[in-house]
């Protein structure tokens, strides 16, 4: 078993250390592995570089990497949306799947002219993502996994609606666009809150423009009248949350009961991590 001086250097960066460590690690055997899937409990600096080390290694669990991140506090759209698809798809290609949203993002820097506004760079970003690329909309009731999460959205140019609006949001921040994601009953918007009067991006109508009129009264005449104050931007923590719960209930609606229960568990870490942070 790897001893303390070990555990002492796993969170240092420098390539040198890492390079020994990794040498290390490989000549250890299957003890390496349990050294490290125990210093990736937790939410500290060493238990990040065990995860590093274990991915490293190809011993990565995409399930504990996910629940580490969950427990890590630190919420980052891409890396969140990417490590929870690999719970499902544990050999998907994360980079090919950021090198696609580079593409896409790049496609947009070529249509922007600037200076312009935040309305004139979301137009370029829906004749990209909506017309070029032929992003289109799933209903959620006929919607498989894959329509869920992010590799099979950008695989597939189909998803649910939070699983577009997600696809949005990182090709947004690609382009240096504040937006946010705003969740409503039955309903995923990405909010523009950055210069001038608030509008709405609706994903399931090619990037429709919204005012915040506009969507009250469509949730009135939808039956699910909201409050103005709901339209303000959703956390990240809460659209990877809904994002599960979408996961949970497709899977049980599918008979899946174990990865059902796999989701539903993920939620319970994003409640108990909040609860620990606010306490």
């Amino acid at each position: 078993m790897p001893s303390n001086a070990v555990l002492r250097l796993l969170d240092d960066t420098s390539p040198s250390v890492r390079g020994a460590l990794l040498a290390y690690f490989r000549g250890t055997g299957p003890a390496a592995e349990v050294f490290l899937r125990a210093a990736a409990e937790g939410d500290s600096a060493q238990a990040e570089a065990a995860a590093w080390y274990l991915r490293e290694l190809g011993l990565n669990d995409p399930i504990a990497d996910f629940r580490g991140f969950i427990r890590s506090l630190n919420y980052e759209l891409e890396s969140g949306s990417m490590l929870l698809a690999r719970t499902v798809s544990g050999s998907l290609d994360i980079g090919a799947c950021c090198a696609l949203c580079d593409e896409i993002a790049g496609r947009c820097r070529e249509l922007l002219a600037e200076p312009c506004s935040l309305r004139e760079k979301c137009r370029v970003l829906n004749r990209v993502v909506f017309h070029e690329f032929a992003f289109c909309t799933e209903p959620d009731d006929t919607a498989d996994a894959s329509h869920r999460l992010i590799d099979g959205v950008l695989e597939q140019r189909k998803g649910t609606p939070l699983a577009l609006c997600i696809v949005y949001l990182l090709l947004a921040e690609r382009l240096g666009m504040e937006l946010d994601p705003v969740i409503l009953p039955g309903r995923f918007l990405v909010g523009c809150f950055g210069s001038g009067r608030a509008f709405f991006v609706d994903p399931t109508d090619h990037g429709r423009f919204r005012t915040a009129e506009d969507v009250l009264t469509q949730m009135a005449a939808e039956r699910s009248p909201v409050d103005p104050g709901e339209l303000g931007p959703a956390s990240v923590r809460e659209l990877l949350c809904r994002n599960c719960r979408s996961l949970a209930q497709h899977y049980a609606q599918a008979g899946q009961i174990e990865r059902a229960q796999l989701f539903a568990g993920f939620i319970r870490e994003f409640e108990s991590a909040q609860a620990r942070y606010e306490a």
